[in-house]
């Protein structure tokens, strides 16, 4: 491969504290290379970082620590007090804050692993640390600091927020995969260093190698949007090394596997919501000055085989789509304590200025054909809904005047909650033909040409199909933008089929399925389901503060009764939520993103009466540039439509981009390397892989004889969850693993805690840790198990598919009496042959006895092994190695000997 994406080689660290400084250590999970950060103690506002950017082996950072214990002791020799101490062990820095008093750093002490894409693992946060940086001895108190604190620690960094070292979470795997695939000539032009920081002795030879061994490696710089801790490493940014910065997203990620006869595709949910103009259900509404939306999400879906690791050699296939508040100024009053606050228009836009922003911003991102789909109440007896719908329909059309027809917004309305009500009209099936529609304008992406089969035997639909074909696959070119009033649960349940038409065309493109569509009440559709529903849920939970009130299965009409129970409790504690708790979390979200920040002489967060100014910065400066009403989009933008212009090669783009040319075996590049540790231990129970939901042991049926493909259609007591016993049980597992995604887990899979004392502290975590969504499932106690039995047996022709009859036939006795005579006979053997092989021990002779009456039946009648060339020399260079005549080594040897004494000793 021409390129690999960037691993961070800073994924441990281990903070230590003397009176006047904290020392950061950071490694890479080998422990081979260390970096140093000098954070100074004695400044109480200021921030005094030094990140000397050099690359200390573990010998030197040991000598390091040890200088500076001795030289900070209290009295010269004296062995009783340590002059260095060790404060934390950690995964990642989320950042640095200040409120009123000095600095604080929040570090990651726990994580836990939760998704897997190519080898690159993506990580969930589990617990964070915040240290206060300055002196005891030189703190300036303040009453508020504490009030500060609190708020600020009421974003609760362990739910839902997410890291990778090695993956750019805030971008598309499109965006990833085709910054990998830049011309070769293009990565030379911007490699501006090729040295690395540190000296190398093996550099200038490992890479002057005919340029075949040397490997380009690409960091992209992240998608600000959503970023969620970019204002807390705002202070280091340009002083640190980039190995330092860990950006976080917060939304979404779920993975789960789906086994196709064996074969293993992985199915991943990632959710990243937007840092701009965040807030909680009814206090952020519309859009704000710059064109932010409110509670805007892109989901992306993410199908790859995983059973081939690499980005340039795998299957992968990806597919966005967004939700979003309708992208005006529009709010609703919560004070007058109504379930449904009326909505109220609050400015005047003839121009669409604010949806212009917002739609500048998509084309930029994902190209055109941008689609909305519009499900908010058409038809009302008192105008509510249908507001938001008339400005929207507005706004679309005074835009389009100015865009090429080709490049035109589409706008769909359609009123999902009229159709549910109707008894006649199926609401999934005609969302079905929507999906098929939005899917064949927009496309999706997969890395590789159409297969041989699908040009052989064309689907129709497969022909008609949208986006941009390259020589390397397929582009998504557009995005379905969908919203409803609260972009909740209409908005799911949508998006699920949506997402369930495009897995149809992801699969058919991989190879996997013969023709692009999937049934509903099949394992895979399930699996695809329940990944939704924990998403649905967990988007809920951070917007609306409940859980889904309408799922898939109410749109269905399969909803069990105890079900609208539940939509009633969902109801009032969204209800609840949104009238006591919501504005405490808007504050802590304010605080946290840096939207407001404290000052001396300036009113406190708690004192605003509203929070309008700090996400409307037009209120307090006018702009000097004023944005054309009619050229609304950024120059460059339609000159390549229908691709994004964040994706297109150009060199405003190639400036956003960090490349460096590396050996084909540095740590930095080598995947392999970083996904298989193979200089640690582990245990194969352990392995995320094993732990993760899979399609065929909790979604097929555990009947002998069943059709094991996950896409055959099920009947609906043929679930893999109906063999576990009673209703009860199963109504609690399905519970358990729903609310998997927003509580806490439980203790047995929880990471263990890496803030001890221990010096093997940075190895504290639970690597192999499970899926957020595959809660270990308990089977049911003893005294069910005559329930179970009762269950579990059927008759032959429901378990076999046949009647067996009641006598076999003489046929089938004689050859069940040669099955019997053959095991009777190697029971024999096996004594015979450990008493012969005691008697007579005969070199390189194959003995060949018959053990069976029936000579045909011979299980030993084989052909001895045989050795190619190349082992018999390997053998034979082994022997001579022992009597002390060395093979003169190769090229290859050399450089990967060499490469390995840098790594282990320099």
């Amino acid at each position: 491969a021409a390129a690999a994406p960037l691993i961070s080689s800073v994924q441990k660290l281990v903070l230590y504290e003397t009176r006047a400084r904290y020392f950061l250590v950071g490694s890479n999970p080998a422990e081979t290379k260390y970096r140093v950060l000098k954070i100074d103690r004695t400044e109480p506002k200021d921030l005094v970082i030094i990140d000397d950017k050099h690359v200390y082996t573990q010998q030197e950072v040991r000598e390091l620590l040890g200088r500076l214990d001795l030289g900070n002791r209290t009295k010269i020799g004296q062995k009783g007090s340590s002059g260095l101490s060790r404060a934390v062990s950690a995964f990642g820095i989320v950042g640095f804050v200040r409120f009123l008093e000095g600095y604080y750093i929040v570090l990651i002490t726990k994580r836990r692993k939760m998704a897997d894409i190519g080898g690159h693992a993506i990580y969930k946060i589990e617990d964070t640390n915040m240290i206060y940086i300055p002196n005891d001895s030189v703190r300036v108190t303040h009453p508020d600091e504490a009030r500060y604190l609190r708020i600020f620690q009421n974003v609760d960094l362990s739910s839902n927020f997410y890291f990778s070292y090695s993956y750019d979470l805030s971008h598309s795997l499109q965006y990833n995969l085709t910054v990998l695939r830049m011309p070769l000539e293009t990565l030379k032009t911007e490699t501006t260093q090729t040295r690395q920081e540190s000296f190398d002795i093996f550099e200038d030879e490992g890479l002057s190698t005919q340029g075949g061994s040397g490997v380009f490696g690409i960091c992209s710089k992240p998608y600000e949007k959503y970023v969620w801790n970019g204002k807390l490493l705002e202070a280091v940014r340009n002083t640190v090394h980039r190995d330092w910065l860990l950006y976080i997203i917060h939304g979404f990620c779920g993975q789960s596997k789906l086994l196709i006869y064996g074969r293993p595709i992985y199915v991943t949910l990632i959710a990243r919501r937007s840092s701009k103009f965040a807030g909680t259900r009814f206090l952020k509404r519309g859009a704000n000055c710059a064109g932010d939306v409110a509670n805007e999400v892109e989901t992306e879906q993410i199908l790859y085989d995983a059973s081939v690791m690499s980005f340039s050699a795998g299957s992968y296939s990806s597919y966005v789509q967004v939700r979003g508040s309708v992208p005006l100024y529009w709010s609703q009053d919560i004070s007058t304590m109504m379930p449904k606050p009326p909505i109220t228009l609050d400015q005047a836009d003839p121009f669409a200025h604010v949806a212009a922003l917002h739609f500048d911003q998509m084309l930029q991102r994902f190209g055109s054909p941008i689609i909305i789909l519009n499900l908010v109440k058409e038809r009302e007896k008192r105008k509510h809904e249908r507001i938001l719908s008339e400005e929207l329909v507005a706004a679309v059309t005074y835009l389009n005047q100015f865009l090429p027809p080709e490049h035109a917004i589409i706008y769909i309305p359609w009123d999902m909650a009229k159709y549910t009500k109707s008894k006649l009209c199926n609401v999934l099936d005609r969302l079905n033909v929507i999906a098929e529609s939005v899917v064949k304008k927009t496309g999706f992406f997969v890395n590789r040409p159409d297969s041989y089969c699908s040009i052989l035997r064309p689907d129709e639909k497969w022909n008609e199909l949208g986006g941009c074909v390259v020589s390397t696959g397929r582009l998504q070119t557009g995005v379905l933008r969908t919203n409803c009033v609260d972009c909740l649960d209409r908005t799911n349940t949508a998006q699920f089929m949506v997402g369930k038409c495009a897995l149809a065309y992801q699969l058919y493109s991989l190879g996997l399925i013969d023709k692009p569509n999937l049934q509903f009440d099949t394992d895979a559709v399930r699996l695809f389901e329940e990944l939704y529903e924990d998403h649905g849920d967990t988007l809920s939970l951070q917007y609306g503060g409940s859980q889904l009130v309408h799922r898939v299965k109410t749109y269905r009409k399969i909803a069990p009764w105890t079900q609208h129970s539940k939509d009633i409790m969902q109801t009032l504690s969204r209800y609840y939520s949104n009238a006591f708790s919501d504005a405490d979390r808007q504050d802590s979200i304010n605080l946290f993103l840096g939207v407001f920040k404290p000052s001396e002489g300036k009113p406190h967060l708690w004192e605003l009466p509203t929070d309008f100014y700090l996400h409307h910065k037009n209120t307090l400066s006018l702009s000097q540039t004023r944005q054309s009403y009619t050229y609304w989009w950024t120059t460059g933008v339609l000159k390549h439509l229908p691709l994004p212009f964040d994706e297109v090669s150009c060199a405003e783009n190639r400036h956003k981009l960090t490349v460096k040319k590396f050996h084909k075996y540095e740590e930095e590049i080598d995947i392999h390397n970083e996904f298989f540790r193979p200089y640690e231990l582990s245990s194969f129970d352990e392995t995320f892989c094993l732990a993760m939901t899979n399609s065929t042991r909790d979604f097929m049926p555990k009947n002998v004889g069943i059709d094991p493909s996950p896409f055959t259609v099920r009947k609906p007591d043929e679930t893999g969850k109906s063999v576990l016993g009673n209703k009860n049980n199963r109504e609690e597992t399905v519970l358990q693993r729903k609310t998997a995604a927003s509580a806490p887990p439980p203790p047995s899979e929880e990471a263990v805690s890496s803030s001890s004392e221990d010096d093997s502290g940075t190895d504290k975590e639970d690597e192999g840790a499970v899926s957020q969504r595959s809660t270990p499932v308990k089977v049911t106690d003893t005294g069910d198990n005559t329930k179970i039995t009762e269950n579990v047996v059927q008759s032959t022709k429901d378990v076999y598919g046949v009647n067996l009859s009641d006598i076999p036939s003489e046929d089938d006795l004689a050859i069940y009496a040669r099955f019997v005579q053959l095991g009777q006979s190697q029971h024999k053997q096996d004594k015979c042959s450990q008493q012969f092989s005691s008697k007579h021990h005969l070199d390189g002779v194959i003995n060949l006895i018959p053990i069976s009456s029936f000579s045909q039946d011979n299980i030993y009648e084989v052909q001895p092994p045989r050795a190619d060339r190349k082992s018999i020399e390997i053998f034979h260079a082994h022997i001579q190695a022992g009597r002390g005549n060395m093979q003169p080594l190769g090229k290859d040897d050399f450089l990967m000997y060499r490469e390995y004494i840098r790594n282990r000793y320099m």
